[in-house]
């Protein structure tokens, strides 16, 4: 059996390393992050967030919806992959439709997406890539294939009264490699290209 000693001596080392601890690991290791992160990378650290005209109008990290008045896909802009997060693009509900690859309910909605976007966009059903029919797991994901854009391209200068190849070539900017050269596929950031779409005159 411990002495009041001993067991004083113990609750004073375990006192100690609390408090070493919490001033390393909750106070100065978090200082030490945050200094790093705003002074090697100030962008990312604060969100990667977009602006125009001197207004934040986005995150390059969340995708977001491009519609009309009425809610519907507006003809003059990119439009994104679908999102089950909240009613689209939500920060606060970020998630995926958890519906396996032969539930009847997600068949269903596919067939359907996919007939509604290729009137959208005038071309064969057939054209339509996976990325514009199916939501990423966490709703959020800002970017579609290289495919999904070149789809859209008639659409959007058609809409607004541009030169096709003006937008074909805004595209072709903004393909972003795969990372490293080789993980993942190419992408494009629907809010960044549209952001630069904003910036063409008709």
């Amino acid at each position: 059996m411990a002495s009041p000693r001993t067991n004083t001596r113990h609750f004073g080392v375990a006192l100690r390393a609390m408090i070493v601890l919490t001033v390393a690991l909750g106070l100065a290791y978090p200082l030490v992050v945050t200094a790093i992160g705003q002074t090697a990378i100030p962008g990312q650290a604060n969100g990667s967030l977009l602006r125009q005209g001197g207004h934040v109008v986005g995150s390059a990290l969340i995708g977001q919806s491009f519609t009309d008045s009425t809610g519907a896909p507006h003809p003059g802009w990119f439009q994104p992959r679908p999102s089950a997060a909240g009613t689209g693009y939500d920060a606060a509900a970020s998630g995926g439709s958890n519906q396996g690859p032969e539930n009847p309910a997600l068949v269903s909605e596919i067939v359907r997406q996919k007939r509604a976007i290729a009137d959208f966009n005038a071309v064969a059903p057939d054209r339509i890539p996976a990325d514009a029919l199916t939501r990423s797991a966490s709703g959020l994901d800002p970017d579609i294939s290289p495919a999904y854009a070149w789809l859209q391209v008639t659409r959007v200068a058609a809409a607004r009264h541009v030169a096709v190849a003006e937008v074909r070539r805004l595209v072709e900017s903004r393909i972003a490699a795969r990372e490293l050269g080789y993980l993942g596929e190419p992408t494009v950031n629907v809010l960044e290209l549209n952001l630069a779409l904003a910036g063409l005159k008709g």
